[in-house]
């Protein structure tokens, strides 16, 4: 009775040593219950994890009209409108591929900025100027004529598209003629040079953090621009229209060069290029991206939208 008293102690301050040194160990060969661990999927990181590039996209034609779309953006609804500088119109795609003229009889509009309570502004090339039109309105107003003075010199067209900054809520003009590119408030009032020494500025974009990106049509280049307004020449593309950025941080670039014609990605820090598609094109014009990253492209000759879905 001792003997086995005296073995149950000594059992029970083994145990209680193993215990003390990180606990017993499971049998070899049983069934032993651990302690679940996170999986490496569950949400307990605030870091984001970026979007991978797409490599691929599926194309097809959301529209195709009589018209000749040209320069893109949003409604506040997220529909596309176009400017149709040939026809003279600003028009809204709808859902069901129907398509409604918002204003007729402008000289030539170009680029298009559209605010949240609706109004319109937008570039007119002949004349060299950015109007608006208000919600509700009948006719356009004059916001600003531009300094420069078209003419039928080689790169001396008229104003072309336009970009609103969001980090300012103020707009990014470039003057094609004259190679300058302005800062411009809503209501034309103020108006500032931001940087020049550009052949042909045509496109405007500001990303998040308001850095300017200018597409230089006949200096085969982008242009970085400070909000100050240093900039940094980026290569790798022919003839830029239009410029957007997409989510993971690379420009579209519309390259309008004849032996181009291409929908471009360019990595803004390497400088590498990659076409995602010329196939569909004779002359790509207009740019844009959603929230989604669905790109839409137009051509005016072929008298097209494109709509290109991440795959």
């Amino acid at each position: 009775m001792l003997s086995r008293y005296l073995c149950a102690v000594a059992t029970l301050l083994c145990l209680l040593v193993l215990a003390s040194c990180g606990g017993v160990p499971a049998p070899q060969g049983g069934s032993a219950t651990s302690t679940p661990t996170l999986s490496p999927t569950a949400n307990v990181s605030p870091t984001p994890t970026l979007i991978p590039t797409p490599i691929r996209y599926a194309s097809r034609v959301l529209w195709r009209g009589a018209g000749h779309p040209d320069d893109l953006t949003f409604d506040p609804q997220g529909r596309l409108l176009f400017t149709d500088e040939k026809s003279g119109t600003i028009s809204r795609l709808n859902a069901d591929g129907t398509v409604t003229v918002l204003a007729r009889g402008l000289p030539g509009p170009e680029g298009l900025v559209s605010l949240p309570n609706g109004t319109l502004i937008f570039s007119e090339q002949p004349p060299n100027q950015i109007a608006e039109f208000a919600p509700g309105a009948s006719t356009p107003t004059l916001l600003r004529k531009l300094p420069g003075t078209p003419s039928g010199a080689s790169c001396k067209d008229g104003v072309d598209n336009i970009g609103l900054d969001p980090t300012t809520n103020t707009l990014i003009v470039p003057d094609s003629p004259t190679g300058n590119v302005y800062r411009m408030s809503l209501d034309g009032k103020s108006f500032t040079l931001l940087t020049s020494g550009i052949v042909r500025p045509v496109g405007a974009f500001v990303d998040a953090q308001g850095m300017i990106y200018i597409s230089d049509e006949c200096g085969a280049a982008v242009w970085r621009v400070t909000p100050a307004g240093a900039k940094t020449r980026i290569g790798g593309v022919k003839m830029p229209d239009d410029v957007v950025f997409d989510p993971q941080g690379n420009l579209l670039v519309i390259d309008l060069d004849p032996t181009v014609h291409a929908l471009i990605r360019l990595n803004p820090t390497t400088g590498q290029t990659e076409t995602l598609d010329s196939k569909d094109f004779v002359e790509p014009q207009g740019l844009a991206i959603d929230r989604q990253g669905n790109v839409f492209v137009s051509d005016d000759i072929a008298d097209v939208i494109v709509e290109f879905t991440p795959i």
